[in-house]
């Protein structure tokens, strides 16, 4: 190119420095400002975190009012993300209220004055909360932390300190695989509390500790199942002769079905017995003279039928 002021500028003009990985410094700085932001607004709404405030099994604080909008049935709610958006954002941890802890913060009253002495002064900063305990200000600069299931928080310098197995503000008691880190970034913490989530899901226990939807069907219906196995088998004890043959039938289908339970293998038993017992009476039906002679067969239905047969037919 010439003569028209133009020019090409090559890849070292463009690129001055080469790509550095973030010092450590900067990295501390990243992490502060995300917990800054963690701790200030709401990751569904997108809004201001303001009492009541739930919490997850891995830490993270939610607007209450933002969960029981996501768990609403319908369409998108208001003033929310979308459910998809929700959803990536839970990653399935919250399917109901019993998956969140309400928290209970201890709110600084001194806050309520303006640092220049005007009483009720208007604030650019939400609302305080402090450590009952310690009195320092619960934040992204102290290491927070809160009990299941009375949701108290505290400074984890307080806990840790003050060991014990109840509540220093309801006495309501605790074990330490329940005290929660609130918006965590050691990564040991976080995979001790999804660990924790996994053993509770395992005993059909919720975040909260309530037993979770279902369990208590699941529980019913296997009671009953014993129930049932526990007469059929008095039934079986009482009566010496139908004994044997009872066992060896249910041997035989334990064996065909592959079930090993004697219970399961009982109830699944008296089950086929009942429907063999339906199509005996069926069948019955079919060959009852009465019955059939109300209806035509196929092969010899006659042209001059009468009302009641014609356009009728059994196999």
């Amino acid at each position: 190119m010439g003569n028209d002021g133009g020019s090409i500028p090559t890849r070292r003009e463009l690129v001055k420095e080469a790509a550095r990985a973030p010092s450590t410094a900067q990295v501390k700085e990243t992490q502060r400002e995300q917990q800054e932001h963690s701790w200030t607004f709401c990751p569904l709404s997108h809004r201001s975190l303001a009492r009541p405030i739930v919490s997850d099994c891995v830490g993270n604080l939610y607007n209450k009012d933002a969960v029981l909008q996501f768990l609403l049935p319908g369409d998108d709610g208001e003033g929310i993300s979308s459910k998809a958006d929700c959803e990536e954002i839970l990653c399935g941890r919250v399917k109901s209220l019993r998956d969140v802890i309400e928290l209970k913060f201890e709110v600084d009253t001194e806050l309520e004055e303006h640092p220049s002495g005007r009483a009720h002064a208007p604030r650019e900063r939400r609302e305080g909360w402090i450590c009952p305990i310690t009195a320092k200000p619960l934040g992204p600069n102290v290491k927070s932390v809160y009990l299941v299931p009375c949701g108290h928080v505290f400074s984890e310098e307080a806990i840790r300190q003050l060991k014990g197995d109840k509540c220093l503000q309801c006495n309501e008691p605790y074990t330490e695989e329940n005290v929660i880190s609130i918006l965590t970034t050691k990564e040991a913490d976080k995979q001790r509390l999804i660990a924790r989530g996994h053993k509770l899901a395992e005993q059909g226990l919720t975040h909260s500790l309530k037993k979770a939807p279902g369990s208590k069907k699941r529980k019913k219906h296997a009671t009953e199942s014993a129930a049932d196995a526990s007469s059929e088998a008095s039934k079986q004890s009482s009566d010496p002769k139908s004994k044997s043959s009872t066992s060896t039938a249910v041997a035989n289908n334990a064996s065909s079905n592959g079930i090993k339970n004697a219970a399961t293998s009982s109830l699944t038993a008296r089950v086929l017995a009942e429907e063999n017992e339906k199509k005996k009476r069926r069948k019955m039906m079919r060959e009852n003279e009465n019955i059939s002679s109300l209806f035509s067969k196929k092969d010899g239905a006659a042209k001059g039928a009468d009302f009641m047969t014609r356009g009728f037919s059994i196999s």
